[in-house]
């Protein structure tokens, strides 16, 4: 009998945080590496943010906070999804967590047996997949396309559900591609899940505020009421607020599953840091100004990136509404030969010597579910965005 869990061989570790960890290593041997695997905004915390964490620590806000949350944070946290969303919560329908992917980590570890199945569309975020095997699930794919903005379709959706589906997620806009629904593309989803009622919708909303030009942002217990009390709706500040190190990741739905969330929670973590829960209610509750500076500079970031990707030879990289990532596609370089004969046979074997060849660190579209792609992140400069793209074009020229 082996010491580790079973459960671990169902498991791949995060090719975003391996593609990272490459890019260290090399900038560590003193390489010229820039970074574009990374999602995280280059901003930094609003001010009057971090100040709220600061008042907060002179107040003595240093004790063990409520397992689901503080209450100012509860009721902001309801108050946000009446005043975006639409959406009625009470404070007690709400649950805070250690991140956003904790939050979605305890609804399927609390939801969860052996044989039922979670439907994910792909590409997909790396952690989906692996959350829902640690948990006993077993996560099905509906497949999108690049021809349809890598949206899912209503009929995928539909032959994706079986009589074993428990949950479906839903992540608008995306992360890796950044395709985000529109209310009709929305409404023909939830339309397939009013027929399905027995099949539950994790929303993750994470990039929620990170949408560009006139796109408006919905989410599916907006478009459709009648989803409401089967709807987990996930958020968070790391994204829109420049937060990730804050740890801080919310979500509201019926007040039976928030219960089994905290029940979860309260044995595994208990409440998230009380210092950073303060700094949320002021990220929900404070000024909003720098979202629309934060869109503006993405947007600029965003069609710098797709129009030197477009100009590179053998990648296609479509536009996406949101979130700060490109996913474009390199089948047409598959085959090829770098000028050291290496074959150019997968995406992740362009990345990686992409990587090596140019010092730019990007990650393989397979790690998502779909290929050959890369996922590009645009959260950083202009400057070394224009670097980073000159280098794709310079090493893409290069094969033959």
């Amino acid at each position: 009998m082996g010491f580790l869990a079973d459960a671990l061989s169902r498991v791949k570790p995060s090719a975003t945080i391996v593609m990272t960890q490459k890019a260290r290593d090399l900038k560590a041997q003193g390489r010229d590496v820039i970074s574009l695997s990374v999602g995280e905004p280059d901003f930094d915390t609003p001010e009057h943010i971090k100040q709220a964490a600061v008042e907060a620590i002179r107040r003595g806000e240093t004790k063990y906070p409520p397992v689901s949350g503080i209450v100012p944070l509860r009721e902001a946290i309801a108050k946000k999804f009446k005043r975006e969303n639409g959406l009625d919560y009470k404070p007690s329908q709400t649950i805070v967590g250690t991140g956003g992917k904790q939050v979605i980590y305890n609804a399927l570890l609390a939801t969860l047996n052996p044989g039922d199945e979670v439907v994910i569309p792909r590409p997909y975020w790396v952690s989906y997949p692996e959350m829902v095997g640690l948990c006993g699930g077993t996560p099905v794919f509906a497949e999108t396309t690049m021809e349809t903005n890598f949206k899912l379709q209503p009929g995928e959706l539909e032959r994706a559900i079986t009589p074993k589906t428990k949950w479906v997620i839903l992540n608008s806009p995306s992360n890796p591609s950044g395709a985000a629904y529109s209310h009709a593309e929305m409404k023909a989803l939830t339309d397939v899940l009013v027929r399905h009622p027995h099949v539950w919708v994790l929303t993750d909303d994470m990039y929620e505020h990170l949408v560009y030009g006139d796109f408006a942002f919905v989410t599916p217990a907006q478009v459709e009421p009648a989803l409401y009390d089967r709807t987990l709706t996930m958020n968070g500040v790391s994204k829109s607020y420049a937060m990730t190190g804050w740890r801080i990741g919310y979500a509201a739905g019926p007040e039976q599953l928030i219960k089994a969330m905290d029940f979860v929670q309260g044995q595994q973590t208990s409440g998230a840091a009380t210092i950073s829960q303060w700094a949320a209610v002021a990220a929900l509750e404070g000024p909003q100004d720098h979202l629309a500076e934060f869109r503006a500079a993405f947007q600029v970031r965003r069609d710098l990136v797709v129009s030197m990707l477009n100009q590179t030879n053998g990648l296609r990289c479509p536009t996406p509404e949101g979130a700060f990532y490109v996913y474009p596609s390199c089948a047409e370089l598959i085959g090829k030969r770098t000028p050291e004969g290496k074959v150019i046979e997968t995406d992740e074997d362009f990345v990686t010597e992409l990587l090596m060849a140019e010092g730019v660190a990007t990650v393989h579209g397979s790690a998502f579910g779909l290929g050959p792609n890369l996922r590009i992140s645009y959260a950083t400069s202009n400057q070394l965005l224009e670097e980073a793209c000159s280098r794709i074009q310079r090493f893409c020229g290069s094969l033959r």
